[in-house]
């Protein structure tokens, strides 16, 4: 299991949203900062889109850190397992060989670029983001401790900072905290910490 995630922004706004919304939740560390300035660290997650179009947005500062290679690795890991589409809410992760982030995690967060505000996927990339470190963890020698998430779905995805972070948040809790049991009582009351936030919809 991940001993700690980051959670980077270099906007203040963002940055007290994530610690409003994961207070309590042990092992988060937020950084205000952009993702070429941090320190090393296990893994990186980048949301993006099914394509692994990596032109825009915090892609694009990965392919600037990483070099081009990194988006023609994560291209070809989307056509051999995805036939060259990969859904949101799965993940995967892979080799960097940058020795100060050895691994990238992708995780998209939308099909192709466009607003995702008002659904359920900013939960589901940090969600598949999560069980594919665990996966990777369970098989491989060189283990990831500290992955380090921006804020999913904010840039092209347009949403709001304190849902984004609310979204993560719930995500990480239930990996945190995993079922015990799974019946209808379970089921809903997960959905609802999901979809819905002081009474209001999340998915329309």
């Amino acid at each position: 299991m991940l001993e700690s995630i980051w959670l980077v922004h270099p906007d203040e706004a963002m940055c007290a949203a994530f610690r409003r919304r994961f207070a309590g939740l042990r092992g988060v560390r937020v950084i205000r900062s952009r993702f070429q300035e941090l320190e090393p660290h296990d893994a990186f997650v980048t949301a993006g889109n099914a394509f692994g179009m990596m032109t825009a947005g915090i892609d694009a500062a990965v392919v600037d850190v990483f070099g081009e290679q990194i988006m023609s690795r994560v291209q070809n890991r989307i056509r051999g397992d995805y036939y060259g589409e990969q859904p949101v809410g799965t993940a995967f992760v892979i080799d960097t060989t940058h020795a100060a982030v050895p691994f990238l995690v992708h995780a998209p967060t939308m099909r192709v670029p466009g607003s995702i505000e008002g659904t359920d996927k900013v939960y589901s990339a940090t969600w598949a983001a999560l069980l594919a470190v665990q996966a990777h963890n369970a098989t491989a020698d060189r283990k990831i401790e500290t992955a380090a998430f921006p804020a999913l779905g904010t840039g092209f995805g347009g949403v709001p900072f304190d849902e984004a972070a609310r979204q993560m948040a719930v995500a990480y809790r239930y990996y945190l905290e995993p079922a015990h049991r799974i019946d209808w009582d379970v089921v809903i009351e997960r959905h609802r910490s999901i979809c819905y936030d002081a009474g209001r919809q999340v998915i329309r």
